[in-house]
């Protein structure tokens, strides 16, 4: 099952995103192409408000062409790891930081076409702060309960893959199907 590189080169590289074309092995001997993006990585964080209320944004995505309803995301910065890009982007994306964390997993959202990783943290004991937005970014942060979050992905209004990975991941968690190690913020 296993499809081994040849050769390969960047055929794009932008600002954080390279486009890759390589040849490769198949298991049958035979060669193919792949091309696919490099990204390089990023978090998600499920905040969840003392209220039992989770703290969501809407952002204009501009490849979709819409505002999107989403859990706070950001790319990773280099050498930066994943619970200080989490800390940096609840942060500076909504103005809250938060006592504690807990991380979830990985996601891959575009496994055919690209080598992201999406961290997914969960955060709680929050507490509101100015937000920090990043030159270009225009977020409404909104709190919104479970229930009315995954109404709101039953009737199409959420289709963010990352978001709709966070609400099940909250509901495993609720129903104690899955375990989160919940650890205090680092200093």
């Amino acid at each position: 099952m296993r499809e081994i590189r040849l050769d390969g080169r960047e055929v794009y590289q932008g600002g954080f995103l390279k486009v890759q074309r390589d040849v490769v092995r198949l298991p049958d001997g035979r060669e193919a192409v792949r091309e696919y993006i490099r990204h390089p990585g990023a978090v998600m964080v499920v905040p969840l408000l003392d209220d039992e209320l989770l703290l969501l944004e809407r952002q204009y995505r501009y490849p979709m062409g819409r505002v999107m309803l989403e859990f706070p995301a950001g790319k990773l910065d280099p050498q930066e790891s994943p619970l200080a890009c989490a800390i940096r982007e609840l942060r500076e994306e909504t103005g809250y930081s938060a006592a504690q964390w807990a991380y979830a997993g990985v996601l891959h959202n575009a496994i055919a076409y690209s080598d992201e990783g999406i961290h997914i943290y969960f955060a709680r004991q929050l507490s509101a702060g100015p937000a920090q937005l990043d030159a270009g970014e225009f977020v409404e942060c909104l709190g919104m309960t479970t229930d009315a979050l995954d109404e709101a992905c039953r009737r199409g209004e959420v289709t963010d893959a990352k978001t709709l990975i966070g609400l099940l991941w909250l509901q495993r968690w609720r129903q104690g199907a899955w375990a989160l190690d919940w650890q205090a913020a680092p200093a």
